[in-house]
């Protein structure tokens, strides 16, 4: 146990955090999605639900801010604009630790292809179908000096 620190972010998933660099994505998927297959590198979080992974992650990880597009969802099929409950709790999370960067949809194969091309693969236990989520990593700007 660490102080600040949530305990979802086991040391597994602190340790690559920590390693990627910037640009570098992390996809956190549901319990359903072929994380096996698609992941260079496969961290379980078998029990728990996305949402509070994701909010887990973001109090720590940088987001991207040199891109356009550094937060992305699947959707519910090709419908991009469809928003499940759980697609609302995600955004609501992004909100809270990224209010400037929207979350984008990617619709089945896009998603796919980037999760492929992902640093890891989270893979949660959330039943909830289409509880994909992909995060680019930013960087952690110096202190101005004074």
């Amino acid at each position: 146990m660490l102080k600040g620190i949530d305990p979802i972010l086991s040391p597994d998933l602190l340790a690559t955090l920590r390693a990627m660099g910037h640009g570098d994505e992390i996809a956190v998927v549901d319990g359903n999605y072929p994380a096996l297959e698609h992941g260079r590198r496969l961290i379980r979080l078998d029990g728990l639900a996305i949402v509070p992974v994701i909010n887990a992650i973001l109090s720590v990880l940088p987001v991207d801010d040199f891109v356009e597009e550094a937060l992305f969802r699947s959707t519910v099929g090709a419908d991009a604009e469809r928003l499940d409950p759980v697609h609302d709790e995600l955004l609501g999370c992004c909100r809270l630790h990224v209010p400037q960067i929207e979350v984008v949809p990617l619709v089945g194969p896009a998603f796919y292809d980037r999760v492929k091309r992902a640093h890891t693969v989270v893979q949660t236990g959330e039943p909830r179908l289409y509880a994909n989520m992909i995060i680019r990593k930013g960087v952690i700007y110096p202190a101005t000096a004074h």
